[in-house]
């Protein structure tokens, strides 16, 4: 009797399993309404306008007036609050931090993921990661796309391309080649391993390294990408090494010319070609110039980073040591100094950025975040910021972070808010076409239309309550 009761439950199981499987799964839909709506595109701003978010994917964008709610929706009444796409950050690095000590041993799968759902709290919805990732990348980006992340989407360029001898990836990471053979191998190895991009450096860090990755050895390994039908993104410091890439055919740079101004000979070759300016990293050359960091009070930063990070940061030992000192790199056999002239070298990008955009170069907006002195999602908005004063327009360096960036990922479901596009969005309470500062009212954040707790609702690595609270006049700035 008792062996029938369990037959008798295993077949109702089994048909309440069919049955369900037969079933459609409802779908779960949010609704945002009387929402302002600044689609990425350049459009005017569209007013009194409804967002559908229905498993994961815009379902609807358009006036209140031809709204549909789906049955069951969930609504949120955005009265008064800006949507933009959310932000792609197009030069990151993650993983490879501990508070302001950077090593390869911290690279593990939760502190990538830490730095990923860091990105995201700040409205940072995708990044792409140049060139110093562990294997371990391509487990956690295929997870994310198999699904609707709760973490910033990622693209990688695996372990980029370092000269034997010089400058550039992370020591005990990266293996670096010394003829244009290994530089092929190197390229086909990540090609094989399945990375969206290839990265190569080329600088010798202000003539403070002996060598640099010689122009053979570049050559062949923007060949073997393209070969591979992959593209090719440098590191670069010196207007005439970005001349020489540009005849090579690189698809991007990394990094503004920093040596000397862009002449027309450059900008001519880089508009004829298509070469993009992939990532400008203005908050880098400016965190660089700085010995004290002016925002360590502000809490749309401290939110977003460890304690140990502003002790280190506060500490006027760190000042000293920026200013007077040299610092020992990582798999560099000798110091050297950083902190000089650095205020020229930020002035100098900024130059170039606004006559690159002024020339019709293909901009994206990138920050280099991760290591020392640059932030997961706090950078982006500093970047933005910075293209504003160089000379953009509010609507221009947001559709840099967002719409352009997206064109560069060459990935036609984000970067824009569009029907059937996912639904990663950053609502804001002020208009950032008034004031690009306004990135910083952030409301909610959504990815794949999950709601993700913003930086203003959580604190990284400590408890919400422990952290200076939001003010009531964001942006505040008190620097």
């Amino acid at each position: 009797m008792f062996r029938l009761k369990i037959a008798a439950g295993a077949l109702a199981a089994g048909a309440m399993t069919a049955l369900m499987a037969a079933s459609p799964a409802l779908a779960e839909s949010t609704v945002l309404t009387n929402v302002t709506v600044i689609d990425g595109t350049g459009a005017a701003p569209q007013p009194d306008s409804a967002i559908v978010m229905t498993d994961g994917k815009i379902a609807y964008v358009g006036a209140m007036s031809g709204l549909k709610a789906p049955e069951g929706a969930k609504t949120i009444d955005l009265s008064g609050k800006y949507v933009m796409p959310g932000i792609i950050d197009s030069h990151v690095h993650v993983g490879i931090m501990h508070d302001v000590t950077q090593d390869i041993k911290y690279y593990t799968g939760k502190n990538v993921v830490d730095d990923l759902t860091q990105y995201a709290r700040y409205g940072v919805t995708a990044v792409q990661i140049l060139g110093t990732d562990k294997d371990m990348i391509f487990g956690i980006r295929n997870h994310e796309r198999a699904g609707r992340p709760h973490y910033a989407r990622l693209f990688t360029a695996g372990q980029g391309i370092v000269y034997k001898g010089g400058y550039g990836g992370v020591y005990g990471l990266n293996n670096p080649v010394a003829t244009p053979e290994e530089a092929r191998k190197a390229v086909d190895e990540q090609a094989a391993k399945g990375v969206n991009f290839i990265k190569l450096w080329m600088d010798d860090e202000r003539d403070t390294i002996p060598v640099k990755m010689p122009y053979n050895v570049s050559a062949a390994v923007i060949d073997e990408a393209h070969k591979k039908g992959l593209r090719a993104v440098a590191h670069v410091f010196y207007l005439k090494d970005a001349k020489e890439l540009v005849r090579q055919g690189i698809d991007g740079f990394a990094h503004m010319v920093r040596d000397q101004p862009v002449d027309k000979e450059l900008l001519d070759m880089m508009k004829a070609k298509g070469v993009w300016m992939v990532s400008s990293t203005l908050s880098r050359e400016m965190a660089y110039s700085l010995a004290v960091m002016p925002w360590l009070n502000d809490p749309f930063f401290t939110r977003g980073v460890t304690p140990g990070t502003l002790e280190a940061l506060k500490s006027p030992a760190r000042e000293k040591q920026i200013i007077l000192g040299d610092t020992m790199f990582p798999g560099l056999p000798y110091k050297k100094k950083v902190f000089y002239d650095m205020d020229r070298t930020l002035f100098q990008a900024m130059e170039n950025y606004e006559a690159m955009a002024e020339a019709g170069v293909k901009m994206g907006m990138g920050t280099d975040s991760g290591p020392n002195g640059r932030f997961p999602g706090f950078n982006a908005h500093e970047e933005m910021y910075l293209e504003v004063l160089a000379g953009r327009t509010p609507m221009q360096a947001i559709m840099s972070a967002t719409s352009e960036n997206a064109k560069w990922l060459k990935d036609p479901m984000i970067g824009t808010i569009a029907d059937g596009k996912w639904a990663d969005l950053l609502v804001l309470d002020k208009d950032p076409l008034k004031d690009i500062r306004n990135t910083e009212t952030i409301n909610s954040v959504y990815i794949a239309g999950n709601s993700i707790p913003t930086v203003w609702e959580a604190c990284r690595d400590r408890p919400e309550e422990s952290c200076q609270k939001r003010p009531d006049n964001v942006p505040d700035m008190p620097y």
